[in-house]
């Protein structure tokens, strides 16, 4: 009996043999170039870089390093279909392919899971169930409206507005590449797509279901690369639209970038979510909704309920029963079906978390971490609760984006939209109770882009999604994803 069994037996808790899926299913290549007119192509200077699984760091295929030379040819490709081929399309033509995408997608599947998963480090649960699923929907969603333009609110001729240069996160790699490809391309753009640099894989093999699709050469062009071949896109004077999701240091950069320019611009940045939970609400369910808030994707989610608010009168009480729900998550091996969280992404994301970890530590807060049992390879980091936490606390300010909790107390719903809003972000929050006046008091209050009512990180590709401050402006999702790759 291992040390876990041994531990989970003596408090009564349920164990699992592990359960893994197999990693051969990724059917993965050993090296990648760039995905540039309807084909993959090696980059003009012959650089690659290695994309490493986080969960025990072997390299699982070898990528193409982008130059600026590269980030031309792909623009150059993108003006060329726009131009000849994309702009000349109707919206029923658009709609084909787009379903045709959605459903090789879902044919795919079980692959684009467990690539999801060796490449990104998050349990093969949650890409099975949220990321590959919600990717095919918001392609199936955006299908629906390519025919439909004319009826979306923006006018009686809404026009494309060109070439979109989009550059998305390593958190969900897939997921968000279907975010903003779907929107851009039913309404009539062109797209050169830059992944994340530790996650190109799943976007990589999305080129392969491209050309099963038999989308037209140049429509998706796709270019790895490191933090240069993102400069270089948002540079680039022949992109009209720059739509990007990160970190809002990041963001900034960008929009000093664009701003002397005519290039359309969309953020969607960091977060520091408050997850209010008031004396009324169910406790059992909000508890689960506290753990999913936090503690999904390893709380490498922009909008994740990383602050806890919790009402005095519970918030003993709270505390005692999320502590016990997180010794009980089972961390490791991503792959295995049993596994609540999985790896950190990389050993730079695992450094920021420890310092401020090390931070909240220091500053006087009570910690929480999981005596789970790490491996010993990989980038790992316990499930942690810091309680007795002050605003003035880094950790209740900075946002750590990993697996930790910050819990503060509040008295008066007044008092909780106060310490809800002290932060410079604004992306989303949650709000516990039974009372559904009080929720909708609340939210009216609150300085965030997204509000959940009883639940925390529900997605939908029908609703729009994005923040304010310093998360950011504009929205993907619903008719709103629509407007920011339309000239209205």
């Amino acid at each position: 009996m291992t040390e876990r069994q041994l531990a989970n037996s003596q408090l009564g808790f349920l164990d699992y043999d592990p359960a893994p899926e197999s990693a051969t299913i990724a059917r993965l290549q050993p090296s990648y170039g760039l995905f540039i007119d309807g084909k993959f192509t090696d980059p003009a200077g012959h650089e690659q870089f290695a994309s490493e699984n986080p969960a025990n760091e072997s390299v699982l295929a070898t990528v193409a390093q982008a130059s600026v030379d590269d980030v031309d040819r792909a623009v150059a490709s993108a003006r060329r279909a726009y131009t000849k081929v994309w702009s000349k399309t109707t919206g029923t033509e658009r709609a084909k392919y787009l379903y045709r995408i959605a459903r090789i997608i879902q044919e795919r599947a079980r692959e684009l899971a467990v690539v999801e998963t060796l490449d990104n480090g998050k349990p093969i649960r949650e890409s099975r169930d949220v990321d590959i699923p919600l990717a095919a929907a918001h392609f199936f969603y955006y299908a629906g409206w390519a025919d439909k333009l004319d009826h979306a609110g923006f006018g009686a001729d809404p026009r494309p507005l060109g070439v979109a240069g989009q550059i998305i996160p390593w958190n969900f790699p897939l997921l968000m590449a279907a975010w903003k490809l779907a929107p851009a391309l039913a309404a009539g753009n062109t797209c050169v797509l830059k992944p994340a640099e530790t996650t190109p894989l799943s976007a990589l093999v999305l080129a392969e279901i491209l050309q099963q699709a038999e989308l037209p050469d140049g429509v998706v062009n796709i270019v790895t690369g490191d933090g240069a071949t993102g400069a270089a896109l948002v540079a680039h004077p022949d992109v009209d639209k720059i739509a990007f999701t990160g970190s809002t240091e990041v963001g900034r950069l960008i929009q000093r970038s664009v701003a002397t320019g005519d290039k359309r611009l969309t953020l969607e940045l960091g977060g520091k979510g408050a997850n209010i939970v008031f004396d009324d609400a169910p406790i059992d369910e909000m508890i689960e909704g506290i753990i999913d808030g936090i503690f999904f994707n390893q709380g490498h989610v922009c909008c994740a309920g990383s602050r806890l608010l919790v009402q005095e009168t519970v918030a003993d009480e709270v505390l005692r029963r999320l502590v016990r729900r997180v010794e009980q998550l089972r961390v490791g091996d991503p792959i295995d079906k049993n596994t609540d969280v999985g790896a950190i992404n990389s050993a730079a994301q695992l450094a920021r978390i420890q310092e401020l970890s090390a931070f909240g530590e220091s500053e006087g807060a009570t910690r929480y971490t999981s005596s789970c049992v790490l491996p010993e390879k990989g980038y790992w980091f316990a499930p942690t609760v810091f309680a007795d936490v002050a605003q003035s606390h880094r950790i209740a300010r900075d946002e750590i984006f990993g697996p930790v909790l910050s819990v503060l107390t509040f008295r008066t719903p007044e008092e909780a939209v106060a310490k809800a809003n002290n932060t410079n972000y604004g992306l989303a929050c949650g709000v516990w109770s039974e009372k559904g006046s009080r929720t909708l008091w609340v939210a009216e209050r609150l300085r965030a882009g997204v509000i959940w009512a009883n639940t925390y990180n529900r997605f939908d590709p029908t609703s729009p999604f994005g923040g304010m401050r310093e998360s950011g402006f504009g929205r993907e999702g619903g008719r709103h994803g629509l407007e920011a790759y339309l000239n209205v």
